[in-house]
């Protein structure tokens, strides 16, 4: 049996192209690399969604499950992702806001879990910061399962190629200067909690 656990549907705030997955006890990562797949990248204990619009809200539906799903139908780009949940709580949250209104991704409690991203709309408001109407859904689906290299299911729409384009040297990716055994890294975990409002 493979039914969802709790699911949920929210509007989620959209800064700078991207809304993000975050564990509150991992490690925090700098800017990723989309390049592979075109809509979801990850590094420590952060995932980040690549949206079209650069500002403003998107719909966002979390579907926990205990197994990997069937493809769902209807969807112009999907990739996936593996993540680690020190915690148990893997939440989506706008950049610098509180985590939606929405159910954990890790539904199993702590441990590895694979995310499925779905999206729908990215090309009809591409770079817009006021949209008038909500134009672009996502689904994620999690299920338990092993680290794997991340994969790009489906690719149709043209704001993911133009991603799938960019040269990964475009971004600055974390390095061992960030980790969490070092001074540096952290200040800048610390930082970075502060933004979010932990102060544990």
């Amino acid at each position: 049996m493979n039914e969802p656990a709790r699911t949920g549907t929210a509007l989620v705030d959209v800064e700078y192209h991207l809304f993000q997955i975050t564990d509150p006890q991992g490690p925090v990562a700098g800017d990723l690399d989309a390049s592979r797949t075109g809509l979801v990248s990850a590094d420590g204990g952060v995932i980040e969604v690549t949206t079209g619009i650069h500002t403003g809200d998107v719909h966002v539906t979390v579907e926990p499950r205990s197994q990997r799903p069937d493809l769902a139908p209807g969807w112009e780009e999907i990739a996936e992702i593996s993540c680690h949940s020190p915690s148990g709580e893997l939440l989506v949250t706008s950049c610098m806001d509180d985590p939606a209104e929405l159910p954990s991704l890790a539904s199993q409690g702590p441990g590895s879990y694979r995310l499925r991203v779905h999206a729908r709309g990215r090309d009809r408001a591409v770079d817009q910061t006021t949209v008038d109407e909500v134009v672009e859904s996502y689904l994620i689906q999690s299920w338990p399962a092993a680290h794997q290299d991340a994969l790009l299911v489906k690719a149709s729409d043209t704001y993911g190629a133009q991603v799938r384009a960019q040269q990964a040297d475009d971004t600055v990716v974390i390095d061992h200067e960030d980790s969490l055994d070092t001074q540096t890294g952290r200040e800048r975990d610390i930082l970075h909690r502060a933004e979010r409002g932990d102060y544990s």
